[in-house]
This record gives C-alpha cells, structure tokens and sequence, in this order.
C-alpha cells in the first residue's frame, strides 16, 4: 500500500524507488564507515584527518536524508535500517581497533571511490526516467567527489 501517489509510471518508479535506495544504502554506511574512523583514527596527521572525516560524516548525512525524503516524495519507502545497509552497501568493512592516519584516509579513498562509482550509474539511470532525482543525485556526487579528490591528495 501507497499513501503518496507518484507522477512516474510503474516501471520508472521502480527504477527510481532503487537509485535512491542505493544511494540511501550508501551515504548511510559512508557516515558509519566515516566515523568509525574519525574515532579511531591515530598518528601524526591526526588533527587534520579527523576533521577532514567529519566533513564527510555531515555531507553523507545531509545527502541521505535528502534522497531518503525524495523517496517519500515519489511514494517510495526509503529503508535505512542497520541490516539493509549491512547487507547492501558498497562500501567494505573497518577493522574495529586504532587506524593509522595512512591506513585511515585509504580507507575513504577506497570508500568514496566505491559510492561515486555507484551514483554515477544511478545519475545515468535516472536520466530519462526522473530528472528531478537525477539531478539530486547529481549533486550528491559532486559532493561526494570533491571529499574523494581531498583524500586521494591526502594520499599521494
């Protein structure tokens, strides 16, 4: 059951209704993954790390809850719960434990490389179908490649 009637057809709200969904799965865990790692993050680039992850931390999060409610928007459910991010992210796991400043910015460099990935295809895939997801989509990944080039500086 429905209570929001969306503007698209069946087959493209589908379509839809999983690039967000996606995209939801992705900035959730991206936010996790993100301050795990500003938790636990150690060595002489300390400082500058920690704060360069927590600027990724509000960019996921203020992303998700846009594309969560754009969702909503077009009558889809957006699920972002523990065990959906869990089994659906892109993103690998953190080792629990202290991470250096090296290992720790690969970490994001590996981590926001796979979800650009991911939101290029869905900014492709909402094209026609969606404009106005796409174009939130699109700003995500603008976002989130401009963190992806900061950290892959931080690692050259």
């Amino acid at each position: 059951m429905s209570v929001v009637k969306s503007s698209l057809s069946e087959a493209n709200l589908k379509l839809v209704g999983e690039a967000l969904q996606g995209a939801l799965v992705d900035l959730v865990d991206l936010s996790l993954v993100a301050k795990q790692v500003h938790w636990n993050i150690v060595g002489p680039r300390f400082r500058s790390v920690h704060l360069q992850l927590d600027e990724v931390v509000a960019t996921a999060r203020q992303h998700s809850d846009t594309v969560a409610e754009r969702a909503s928007a077009i009558g889809v459910t957006p699920d972002g719960r523990s065990a959906t991010v869990a089994a659906t992210s892109a993103i690998g796991t953190v080792h629990n434990g202290w991470i250096k400043d090296v290992e720790a910015v690969q970490v994001l460099v590996d981590a926001l490389g796979a979800v650009v990935t991911r939101m290029r295809e869905r900014v492709e895939a909402t094209a026609d179908p969606d404009p106005v997801t796409q174009d939130v989509l699109i700003q995500v990944t603008a976002d989130l490649e401009k963190h992806a080039w900061m950290f892959q500086a931080e690692s050259a």
